[in-house]
C-alpha cells in the first residue's frame, strides 16, 4: 500500500510537470523605448534567407514605448526592428526577452541592447559593417575625382574589407556555430558579399560555419542555404563544375551588353558561343596595365585558333583614355560607364581588378582566376 502511494505520487508529480511544460509559453519577446520619435512607425521584420518580411509596426507615442511579441522558432532566425530607414539587427537563438534602448536620429547606432550576447556582437558587427560602407563610399568619391589611382583605390578598398574581415573572424571562428558567426559572413557592401566563398581563403570561412550549422541545426533553411553554397564553392575553385550564384536556380552566366570603342554594344552572349571566353575585369589606368594585357596577349595568341575569346571590361573612369589604350588590342574590350558602381562587377561580386572568369563552351562558368601568373594553367584543360 505504501510503495503504491509513493508511486501515484511520482506520477502525479511527473503529469504536473508535464502539463506545465506544454503550457509553458514559446515566445519571445522585443520591446523597449526610442527617444525623439514621436508619431514615427516602427516596424518589426522578419530577415529571411531570400526576403524580409513585416511581422508587425507600431506608431510611438510621447515616451516612445514598444512591444513585439513572436512566436520561437526551432532553429535560430534573424529579425530586425526598421525606424526610418534604419536598422537595428537582432538575432533570436531561444526564448527570451531582449529589451532596447535608441534615440531616432541615430538608431541604427545609438542604441543598447539586453538580454541577448549575441545581439551585442550583432551590434558591433553591424558598425563594422557600417564603417567599412562609409569609408568605400569616400574612397569612391575620391576616385571620381580623380585623387587617387586605381592602384591606390585598390590597395584602400582591400585595406577597408580586411578592417572588417578582422572583426568577423573573431566572432566566426570563437563560435562558428553561433548566429553573429553567421550574420558575419553575410554582410555586404555595396550589394557585394565582403566574405567571397569562391575566393580561396574566404572559403575556409564560409566551410567552417557551414559545417557547424550542418552539424548542430541539421533540418534549418539556413543551414541547407550555406551548405549548398559552400558545396558548390568548392566545386568552382576546384575546377569541377560551374559557378552558381543562386542556389535555388542554377545558371551559366551573367548576360553582359556593353559598348566597345566605336559605341557598339557587344553581347557577351553572342561572342562565347561555342568557344572558351575569359571574362576579364580591368582597368587601364592601372599602373601594372600594360603587363597584365601582355599577359593576356600570350594566351591569346596561343589559344584563339582552337576558339578562344577575351571579353575584357574596363572600369575606367577616363573614357577617352581606355579608348587610346584599348584601340590596339586584339581582343573584344568594353567599359561600363557605370566604372566603380558598375552593376555587372556587383553581379559577379568582383571586389577587385583585374578578376576574370573562364566559361567553357557550353557557356557555363567553371573558373574564377585569382593568380594570372597561372592563367595558361588554367585555360589549358577546357581545350582538350
Amino acid at each position: 500500500m505504501k510503495k503504491q502511494s509513493i508511486l501515484s505520487i511520482i506520477a502525479v508529480f511527473i503529469l504536473a510537470i508535464f502539463v506545465s511544460s506544454c503550457g509553458k509559453e514559446t515566445k519571445f519577446t522585443i520591446e523597449g523605448n526610442v527617444s525623439g520619435a514621436k508619431d514615427k512607425t516602427i516596424y518589426f521584420e522578419h530577415v529571411g534567407v531570400s526576403k524580409v518580411s513585416i511581422l508587425d509596426s507600431v506608431k510611438l507615442t510621447d515616451n516612445g514605448k514598444f512591444k513585439f511579441k513572436q512566436e520561437s522558432s526551432k532553429e535560430p532566425d534573424f529579425y530586425r526592428l526598421r525606424l526610418n530607414g534604419q536598422l537595428i539587427n537582432i538575432a533570436i537563438d531561444s526564448t527570451e526577452t531582449i529589451k532596447i534602448q535608441a534615440d531616432a536620429p541615430r538608431f541604427a547606432q545609438n542604441y543598447t541592447i539586453e538580454g541577448s550576447a549575441e545581439c551585442t556582437k550583432i551590434k558591433e558587427l553591424t558598425l563594422a559593417q557600417l564603417k567599412a560602407s562609409i569609408a568605400f563610399n569616400e574612397l569612391q568619391k575620391s576616385y571620381e575625382k580623380k585623387e587617387i589611382s586605381p592602384d591606390q583605390y585598390t590597395e584602400q578598398i582591400n585595406a577597408i574589407i580586411n578592417e572588417y574581415k578582422d572583426v568577423a573572424k573573431k566572432y566566426i571562428f570563437e563560435n562558428p556555430k553561433s548566429t553573429s558567426a553567421y550574420f558575419a559572413l553575410f554582410q555586404q557592401i555595396n550589394n557585394l558579399l565582403i566574405f567571397d566563398p569562391y575566393n580561396k581563403e574566404d572559403y575556409k570561412v564560409f566551410g567552417a560555419v557551414a559545417t557547424s550549422w550542418t552539424q548542430f541545426y541539421p533540418e534549418a533553411i539556413r543551414s541547407k542555404h550555406i551548405y549548398s553554397l559552400a558545396i558548390q564553392a568548392l566545386k568552382v575553385i576546384r575546377g569541377e563544375r560551374p559557378m552558381e550564384y543562386n542556389v535555388t536556380q542554377e545558371i551559366d552566366h551573367f548576360e553582359i551588353s556593353l559598348p566597345d570603342i566605336h559605341a557598339k554594344n557587344i553581347s557577351l552572349n553572342d561572342i562565347c558561343k561555342n568557344k572558351v571566353t575569359l571574362i576579364d575585369f580591368t582597368a587601364y589606368q592601372m599602373e601594372d596595365s600594360p603587363q597584365h594585357n601582355s599577359r593576356l596577349n600570350i594566351v591569346y595568341e596561343k589559344y584563339k585558333s582552337q576558339g578562344f575569346e577575351i571579353y575584357q571590361i574596363s572600369l575606367d573612369s577616363d573614357q577617352h583614355f581606355w579608348k587610346n589604350a584599348a584601340s590596339n588590342l586584339p581582343w573584344i574590350c568594353v567599359r561600363d560607364p557605370q566604372t566603380i558602381y558598375s552593376k555587372v562587377a556587383s553581379s559577379y561580386n568582383v571586389k577587385n581588378i583585374p578578376t576574370a572568369f573562364i566559361l567553357n563552351r557550353a557557356g557555363e562558368i567553371v573558373k574564377r582566376i585569382e593568380s594570372y601568373d597561372d592563367l595558361d594553367k588554367s585555360i589549358a584543360p577546357y581545350f582538350k
